[in-house]
């Protein structure tokens, strides 16, 4: 399986080359710059941009590639019926959106820990791509598949798909 890796407002390069050589340990990872712009989806009452938006600009580019498109930004992401999510993805769907935003941990406590906000970005990529794959939430918390609301949620988590989950990602 291929993955399209495409940042947008992505600036931390050291993030993005752990993500990489991480996600290479799974599949095939291409880089892709996508024409998206993404002051058209921000919400000037929300002051964060609509992430469902950003799925459906990018479904036009996604469409003709061979595998999966994995969108990172670092801008805050909603849905209208969530305060924030920390990403999106459509289900059986080619794309995926993840927002390293609300994973790093200063963004808590004001103290930065990059391996914290790797493994937080690790567990939302894997979460969201599984979505693309079919997966819905499991009820395993040690699956990455597991829902979550917070990013304690995140941290409680397993980093990798369930017995379960692993076998429908495969088909």
């Amino acid at each position: 399986m291929t993955i399209h890796l495409c940042p947008i407002k992505f600036s931390n390069a050291a993030l993005l080359e752990r993500v990489t050589e991480a996600l290479l340990h799974r599949y095939s990872v291409v880089p892709l710059e996508l024409g998206i712009e993404l002051d058209s989806v921000f919400s000037k009452e929300r002051g964060q941009y609509y992430s469902t938006q950003i799925i459906a600009d990018a479904v036009e580019h996604a469409n003709p590639l061979d595998g999966k498109l994995l969108i990172l930004v670092e801008v805050d992401l909603f849905i209208p019926v969530f305060t924030f999510i920390f990403g999106e993805a459509q289900l059986r769907g080619p794309v995926a959106l993840v927002s390293v935003c609300r994973l790093h941990e200063e963004f808590y406590t004001g103290r930065t820990n990059d391996n914290l906000l790797f493994e937080r970005t690790m567990k939302e990529i894997l979460h969201e791509l599984g979505h693309t794959f079919g997966l819905v939430h499991c009820k395993s918390w040690d699956c990455v598949m597991h829902a979550s609301a917070s990013v304690e949620e995140i941290d409680i988590k397993g980093g990798g798909f369930c017995e379960e989950c692993e076998k429908r990602t495969l088909h």
